[in-house]
């Protein structure tokens, strides 16, 4: 059974009616305007106080500073927490300061005063300084603590806004500064730090204090000397004066340079202060004296003794005098009270005059590479000898680059350290020495740019001495010097990278035709580098104004073949470029590329730049590869299969053996002995070379009855070199030591050249003339011709002297003296400098009567030249006049050339680079006049083949320099153009388009003017006269096209105003592009909310009107047909005006608690389209009291 309820209009409206009711009922259950609007969570405080929101646009910009900067700090020796410096090197003070520069990052340099006192320098950042200084303050400087007093009120001024003054302070002073709190009723601040710092800071705070005082101030400056008089032992003296007038009188303490003394007070007890201030002054400068005294300055250290015992008892007995040392100066400088100078003075004489009669002092010249080994690791070499004879050594600094080590103390102990010194360094002296063979080429690679890579050597083995050769000597000889053992680490060291090096140093070069060598490099680079990445491989193109086509590929052997077959296959691609394969036997290689290339190259030429390529030599390879466009291959291939067909039939070969010290002989000097051979039976001898395995196979090619007439006759050659015989020769024996010397180096020589011949020598005891030579027969007669030659060379040996002045003698000698080892073996012959003259000079022996000694000395020639300008020069007499020409000839002498004073900057260059650049290049030393001299003259100074060169590359600069300046003076043509400021925005153009395309176009700068000039309808434009007027046409015709535009206004219902702005202003931008107009739609609030402007020139502002009234019919259609949808939509009048009664007015979305209900604030408008703006209509900004609003 089922039931059915019937809805009447009462039952309904009974049923509504409760409900309302019932929501009523349920007002408090409405959500709190926090629970529907949550507040964003705070940003979390920061720990250093509130901070503005940082903004890239609005921020200040802070001036630039260096990063780094260097402070210097001292310790007087009584706050010094480390009083024992005696040993070198070592000690806790040195490992704390270690400490701090790893914790720190700043670097510290330490040093001792004459008082014992610690002088600091540390660098770094200034964070790294700052917690350097801390850290020194609280471990190397014992702390103390004071107090001072000053008003209450005045503590505010000590702390400073937010505590800044405070923080100053106390980074300022290094000290610790506490301030009572505001409810503490002392005026005590407690200061804790050094003693330097403690009196700063008082000074500091009194200061302040002082300034803060509304009651007389008075400064009166005293000079510093004076100030201990005024304040008094223990400060008890001013103590006294202010509690007698009642002024503050503030004195700066010794460490504050100032002189200024502030007395503070009322006026008549300031006054009171200042008169008793300027008595005790003039009182002490009527009875103050300074004195000196005469001492070496080497033994002012004794003079004040350890620690300054010495010097204390003095100060103690006489407190008011000032004893100052100043170092380098044989005086020490006595300040105080008349009496007291002259009992100071005479104690001190009396401590000299002691000092002098028992200390002594020596110096010693000593290599200054010997230094460090002299020092020993961690100074344990130097210290042992201080302590062992009781004296102190002073080994010079590197960058001194001194050789006098000053030993000081007991005469005994001074000759016993002496002694030991001097035999440590002989000892040195003769350490190991070894010399690696590496070739030249690989010299600058292990050197490194800049010496990076040796520096990593010298580094690893830092007691071994690496001495390269010159560049110019074009030897293969890396010198190594040091410990014995180190030396053997750091020649297996290096030849490990020298193996390493000529692994990665195979070589091979690609022919390819020029017009391919851009497509092989690629756009920027890209191919060529992609190959090198790929390959690991080093590829070298020839320059593009060389004839050479060859690419060379430098690494691995297997990467330069993948490199070479790269480049070959994009030179393939992109041309007609065949290549073919020819077999020739590989014995005809060498005939048919014959002497340096000379028939293959001939070849090459004439089948139009084709590229033959043969096998390694010794690979065994008969196939030879043709490369080019087809037809010039396959004539190329024709000639040679010809040539090789006609060596082959005429060509015949034979091998013979010969031991290989025969060989050189065999060859001769100059190559005279085969090539008589080959000239008398026209065969071709070719002997092993180094690479081949077999060392013994001579080859002989030609012609079958040349090549059996050559081998005949070496046969016959090396028959009589194996006969071996023995002979003698008589040789003076005052020629011996010549042939011996450098560990026999002559006769070594002698057995190379003459086929392994064996010279000896009777020993020198037996005084014999007899020299035993054994050998093949031919060998020992061509020794024996030769030793005979140079012993008529040794005979006929004069010594002549050649006077150069000596200031010219280290160029001439050239670096590493190359230049006269060259001269020497040039023209063998033996060439001795004289030692360098001493410049200080020695003081010369008083004589009286003329005599020195005894003997009469005779008077000197003054036209005589001096013993250090003259070179001896030893050897025969036409040879040594040679190498007078030649020294002579390295003289350098002086021009000056006149260039005017205005370019002087220019030749110089950017921190000298252009005059290093001159000087590099034509081997010169150029020097420019100082501006202050404001001279014309240039001198070059050099050799006097070189000077022609330097003078015209200088002149050559000068003409280049003077032609830039005519140009400059071309470009700063100026001229103004006048146009109306409105138009100025057109000319610009969007971002700057337009005017960039007329600076760059026209290649001249053109000046806006600024909002503040006076004449802001002035346009400035600079550059060349011709281009700068072209520019100025330009901006005309801009100018007279916009001045041409007009301007219209038409009606446009404001209801399509947005769809034709369109998102972002696509759709206004696009009709502005279009037609090249301009359009101004209305702001809010205008009187005409529908006025629109079009500007330009009159057709297109036409055409535009027009299409913008066609859009406004459109979008106006749609927007009526809109609104009428909407009217539709609404329900019926009668149902819904009745329900809406019933309901009453909408409340909309309600929430309580809001911030409008419980204050004066305004609840927002819902009607407000600013407020809540709809999407895509424009909206007006609200101006605010701020400003506008940014976003």
């Amino acid at each position: 059974m089922s039931s059915v309820a019937v809805l009447t209009q009462e039952s309904f409206n009974e049923h509504r009616s409760g409900l309302l009711q019932e929501q009523s009922e349920e007002e408090d259950a409405l959500p709190t305007y926090k629970d529907a609007f949550p507040p964003l969570p705070e940003k979390a405080a920061s720990p250093e106080g509130t901070q503005e929101t940082a903004n890239a646009w609005t921020s200040k910009i802070r001036p630039l500073k260096s990063s780094v900067i260097t402070q210097v700090f001292h310790v007087p020796l009584e706050e010094r927490k480390y009083k024992d410096l005696n040993q070198f090197g070592e000690g806790d003070q040195a490992k704390v300061c270690v400490d701090i520069m790893h914790k720190t990052g700043a670097h510290l340099e330490l040093s001792l005063a004459k008082d014992q006192g610690l002088s600091i320098m540390v660098s770094g950042k200034l964070d790294a300084v700052m917690k350097a200084r801390k850290e020194i303050v609280s471990r190397l400087q014992t702390q103390a603590s004071a107090t001072v007093a000053i008003p209450k009120e005045h503590h505010r001024f000590v702390i400073g806004k937010n505590g800044e003054k405070l923080q100053e302070l106390e980074l300022k002073t290094a000290t610790k500064i506490q301030i009572p709190r505001p409810d503490d009723p002392s005026n005590q601040i407690k200061i804790s730090g050094t003693k330097e710092g403690l009196e700063k800071a008082k000074h500091e705070i009194l200061l302040i204090s002082a300034e803060q005082d509304k009651r007389a101030v008075e400064r009166v400056n005293i000079d510093k000397v004076y100030h201990p008089f005024i304040t008094g032992a223990y400060n008890k003296l001013v103590g006294e004066m202010m509690q007698e007038t009642g002024a503050r009188v503030n004195v700066p303490p010794p460490s504050v340079n100032k002189t200024e003394i502030v007395i503070t007070g009322e006026k008549e007890q300031v006054a009171l202060a200042v008169t008793m201030i300027k008595k005790i002054y003039e009182d002490k400068a009527n009875s103050y004296t300074v004195s000196s005294v005469t001492a070496p300055s080497w033994l002012h250290r004794f003079i004040i003794g350890k620690k300054g015992q010495n010097l204390a008892k003095i100060t103690q007995q006489m407190p008011k005098v000032h004893i100052e040392f100043t170092e380098g100066e044989d005086k020490i400088t006595l300040e105080g009270p008349t009496k007291d100078v002259q009992m100071v003075q005479g104690q001190i004489e009396v401590i000299v005059t002691d000092l002098i009669s028992r200390m002594d002092y020596t110096e010693i010249s000593v290599d200054p590479k010997f230094h460090r080994h002299l020092i020993g690791k961690g100074g344990v070499n130097i210290n042992r000898i201080k302590e062992l004879h009781k004296v102190t050594v002073r080994i010079p600094p590197d960058n001194e680059k001194s050789n006098l080590i000053r030993i000081e103390g007991d005469p005994q102990g001074v000759q016993e350290a002496k002694k030991e010194l001097l035999e440590l360094a002989s000892r040195m002296e003769n350490e190991r020495t070894k010399d690696l063979i590496i070739e030249q080429r690989f010299h600058r690679a292990i050197i490194g740019q800049k010496g990076e890579k040796i520096k990593e050597v010298r580094d690893k083995f830092p007691e071994v001495i690496i001495n390269f050769p010159d560049p110019a000597q074009k030897s293969d000889i890396v010198q190594l010097r040091g410990p014995r053992n180190e030396v053997e680490k750091c020649a297996k060291f290096m030849q490990k990278i020298v193996a390493e090096m000529v692994e990665n140093s195979f070589s091979l070069s690609v022919p390819i035709f020029k017009q391919f060598h851009r497509n092989i490099i690629g756009k920027g680079g890209s191919n060529i580098k992609k190959i090198r990445e790929e390959t690991t491989t080093r590829i070298d193109l020839p320059a593009e104004n060389s004839n050479s086509e060859m690419i060379v590929i430098t690494g691995k052997k297997a990467n330069c073949e993948v490199a070479r077959n790269r480049i070959l296959a994009i030179q393939k691609e992109l041309a007609n470029i065949t290549e073919i394969e020819v077999s020739i036997p590989s014995k005809l290689h060498n005939s048919l590329i014959g002497s340096k290339g000379r028939f293959v190259r001939s070849i090459m030429e004439e089948c139009g730049g084709v590229h033959i390529h043969f096998p390694t030599e010794g690979s065994g390879i008969d196939k030879v590869t043709i490369r080019g466009p087809v037809e010039e291959v396959e004539k190329a291939k024709q000639q040679l299969l010809a040539l090789a067909e006609e060596k082959q039939t005429k060509s015949h070969t034979a091998e013979l053996r010969a031991k290989p010290e025969y060989h050189k002989f065999l060859i001769g000097k100059g190559g005279g002995n085969i090539r008589k051979v080959r000239d008398s039976t026209g065969a071709r001898i070719i002997f092993p070379t180094a690479d081949d395995k077999d060392q013994e196979l001579i080859t002989v090619v030609g012609t079958e009855e040349a090549v059996r007439d050559a081998q005949k006759e070496l046969e016959e050659l090396i028959k009589s070199l194996d006969n071996v015989v023995e002979d003698t020769m008589n040789v003076d024996p005052k020629h011996h030591r010549y042939f011996v010397a450098r560990r026999g180096q002559v006769l070594r020589d002698l057995a190379d050249e003459y086929g392994g011949v064996m010279v000896s020598f009777p020993r020198t005891a037996t005084q014999s003339d007899k020299v035993t030579l054994k050998g093949a027969k031919e060998c020992v007669e061509a020794a024996k011709k030769r030793m005979l030659e140079i012993v008529e060379d040794l005979e006929a040996q004069v010594t002549i002297e050649c006077v150069i002045t000596q200031k010219f003698h280290r160029s001439i000698m050239g670096p590493k003296g190359s230049r006269i080892q060259q001269i020497t073996r040039d023209h063998n012959v033996q060439i001795k400098f004289p030692e360098r003259e001493d410049q200080q000079g020695k003081q010369a022996p008083i004589q009286e009567n003329g005599e020195a000694n005894g003997e009469v000395k005779e008077p000197v020639d003054p036209n005589a030249p001096k013993r250090c300008d003259v070179i001896v020069i030893s050897g025969r007499k036409e040879r040594c006049e040679a190498a007078v020409e030649a020294l002579k000839a390295l003289v350098p002498v002086t021009t000056e050339v006149e260039v005017p004073f205005e370019l002087h900057r220019y030749i110089i260059g950017q921190k000298g680079s252009g005059i290093r650049k001159m000087m590099d290049e034509f081997e010169v030393n150029i020097q420019v006049p100082a501006p202050e001299q404001q001279s014309d003259k240039i001198s070059i100074t050099g050799l006097a083949n070189h000077l022609d060169r330097a003078k015209e590359g200088l002149l050559e600069r000068v003409k280049e320099l003077q032609a830039d300046q005519e140009d400059r003076a071309l470009r700063s043509f100026k001229l103004t153009i006048t146009v109306d400021p409105k138009h100025h925005p057109k000319i610009i153009g969007r971002k700057g388009a337009i005017i960039t395309t007329i600076r760059t176009e026209h290649d001249v700068n053109i000046q806006f003017p600024e909002k503040n000039d006076e004449n802001q309808d002035q346009i400035t434009i600079t550059g060349y006269e011709h281009k700068a007027i072209a520019a100025r046409d330009a901006i005309q015709a801009i100018v007279d096209e916009l001045e041409e535009m007009i301007s219209e206004d038409i009606t446009l219902d404001s209801r399509v105003h947005a769809r034709i702005i369109g998102a972002r202003g696509k759709g206004i931008r696009k009709i502005m592009d279009e037609f090249k107009v301009d359009l101004r739609f209305p702001q809010s609030g205008a009187s005409d909310p529908n006025l629109v402007t079009v500007t330009g020139r009159p057709e297109l502002v036409d055409e535009a009107i027009d299409h913008l009234l066609n859009l406004e019919e459109e979008y106006l259609a749609d927007v009526v047909e809109n609104e009428a949808k909407m009217a539709y939509m609404r329900p019926p009048g009668g149902s819904a005006a009745a329900m809406d009664e019933q309901r009453g007015p909408s409340k909309g979305f309600v929430v309580r608690e809001a911030p409008w209900t419980t204050g004066n604030e305004k609840a927002p408008d819902m009607s407000s389209s600013e407020d809540f703006p709809s999407f895509g209509a424009p909206v007006a900004t609200k101006t605010s009291p701020w400003g506008p609003k940014r976003f």
